[in-house]
């Protein structure tokens, strides 16, 4: 039985550890469960880690369907069958135990698939779509369930059809290439090293990369030209070691992680006339400081609400 829960705290989800109090939150624990809160239409926002998004800290007039419970795997020669909540560091473990590469890039990404294939995640040279099959997804304006293949899906850089809303992720199959196992393992430490050095453990509350790379540059060096590190803006920093971060250090709001982020955009503008825009989401609407200056910076899909 999924578990609903009304007025709660959403910052509990989330590994920013910011977020007020929404209308109603559920859990559902499989495919079905989740396939019947769809249909009920109550539920406005679909999540599945929450970790890459950005919650108001002020009341959420929103009910939010969390899928973190709906995991599970199969593997089958070279091929991966993942559900919605699993999370692709598990599965990149699993992987590298059957000596199959692909997935070596999120061993450290607290996020689930769900999430991942809506944004086409990627890092150190593989993206989610470079091994994707096919994914089943219910349709949420005819109640049902489709399969799309890789070429439906219109990856592209951060984005997907599943951007949009209009389609949940139920599963979706991979394949991957056999490979050495410890040369698998071997890489995926490397990634790990990485991420250490250069970016916040989430024992300090982060949304993982602040704004998506403009075309042919990296956001971290035009914010790290900007001498940005460090910078505070309430209980929110720019992380010291990569510009492209912003921690809660100490019990941040959404206004001064949003606030620090306009510091961050208005800076690269004015010094090299690009306008970066966000990669996190953020979920709001109740606060019209905070609104005014995400929409600013939001150019296509503004706050996310249905």
């Amino acid at each position: 039985m999924a578990k609903i829960i009304d007025n709660y705290e959403i910052k509990n989800e989330t590994t920013f550890k910011i977020g007020g109090i929404v209308k109603k939150a559920a859990f559902p624990n499989s495919i079905d469960e989740l396939i019947n809160l769809l249909k009920t239409k109550e539920y406005d926002i679909v999540l599945g880690g929450c970790s890459n998004v950005l919650f108001s800290s002020g009341k959420i007039n929103k009910n939010i369907l969390i899928t973190k419970d709906v995991s599970g795997y199969d593997i089958m020669g070279n091929t991966v069958k993942v559900s919605c909540g699993t999370r692709g560091a598990r599965i990149s473990r699993e992987a590298q135990k059957k000596g199959l590469s692909g997935f070596e890039f999120m061993i450290g990404f607290p996020g689930t698939f769900g999430g991942m294939i809506s944004m086409n995640a990627s890092a150190h040279n593989q993206s989610i779509s470079d091994c994707f099959m096919n994914a089943r997804v219910y349709d949420i304006n005819t109640d049902k369930i489709i399969t799309l293949n890789k070429e439906q899906m219109n990856f592209g850089y951060r984005q997907s059809i599943l951007s949009d809303n209009h389609y949940v992720l139920i599963d979706a199959e991979f394949e991957l290439k056999p490979y050495d196992k410890d040369k698998i393992e071997e890489l995926m430490n490397r990634n790990i090293e990485f991420r250490k050095k250069r970016q916040p453990s989430l024992s300090y509350g982060n949304a993982g990369s602040i704004f998506k790379n403009p075309k042919n540059d990296s956001a971290g060096r035009l914010l790290d030209l900007c001498n940005l590190k460090g910078e505070k803006e309430g209980g929110a920093m720019i992380y010291e070691n990569h510009a492209n971060f912003i921690i809660n250090y100490d019990n941040a709001t959404s206004l001064d992680v949003i606030t620090l982020m306009y510091k961050m955009y208005s800076k690269v503008k004015e010094r090299y006339t690009i306008e970066l825009e966000p990669e996190i989401k953020f979920i709001g609407d109740s606060m019209e400081q905070e609104n005014r200056l995400w929409e600013i910076m939001q150019k296509n899909t503004k706050i996310i609400q249905k």
